[in-house]
């Protein structure tokens, strides 16, 4: 038998960046670092960016290890990066007890990064719920149905229990979960990372500095 091809083979050659990568000039960045998210997103969404409001939710668990798992961005406030997920869910969990959390973005059609840590808090109610029913209505039977990451016998018991709570929501009109929530995350440091096809990146951190934001040029 032959031997099982090395990782190193199999990704060498892989393209890392594409060939054409938006400029960047850390010099002509907003003082907000805020604005200049919503800005690059903005320009990722026109460049047919595939999910850029995909974001890598990293959380501390009871054992204080990390954990991380990709979600979707929810919106993008005064206050900071919104996210949503059940109370009861790992993450959720997790939020509530180690009230603190880093998301990570990666365009690699642009060669982009940008990473978010800070404080977390919670929506209030009218918040919750108005999110919970924008969600599309199998995605709040799903809610309804179960806890998430819980273990199941098989997919018809899923199947089964969604079949019901759909019913449940088209014969009562805004029904809500209890447990659905918007976590805030409060950036106390944000980086935005531009790729350079020499390795020469140029990454831009804001972190808070009095009531504004202080911004400094890192080593790539």
């Amino acid at each position: 038998m032959s031997e099982p091809r090395q990782i190193r083979d199999i990704v060498r050659g892989v393209p890392v960046f594409p060939d054409e990568m938006p400029p960047f000039d850390p010099g002509a960045a907003p003082a907000s670092p805020i604005a200049l998210f919503i800005e690059w997103l903005e320009r990722a969404v026109e460049a047919g960016i595939a999910a850029p409001h995909a974001v890598n939710l990293s959380t501390v668990g009871d054992d204080g290890a990390p954990d991380a798992r990709v979600v979707i961005l929810k919106d993008v406030v005064e206050t900071g990066w919104q996210v949503a997920s059940s109370s009861d869910s790992p993450k959720g969990r997790q939020l509530t007890a180690r009230p603190a959390a880093a998301l990570t973005f990666f365009w690699p059609a642009a060669g982009r990064q940008v990473r978010v840590r800070g404080a977390v808090s919670t929506g209030s109610t009218q918040e919750n719920d108005a999110d919970f029913q924008r969600r599309h209505p199998v995605a709040r039977a799903l809610v309804l149905a179960g806890t998430q990451s819980s273990v199941v016998r098989g997919r018809d018991d899923i199947d089964t229990a969604v079949a019901e709570q759909v019913r449940r929501i088209e014969a009562t009109d805004g029904l809500t979960s209890t447990t659905w929530t918007v976590f805030t995350i409060a950036p106390d440091a944000v980086e935005f990372w531009q790729a350079d096809h020499e390795r020469r990146h140029t990454r831009l951190l804001y972190t808070r500095f009095g009531e504004g934001w202080r911004r400094e040029i890192l080593w790539p």
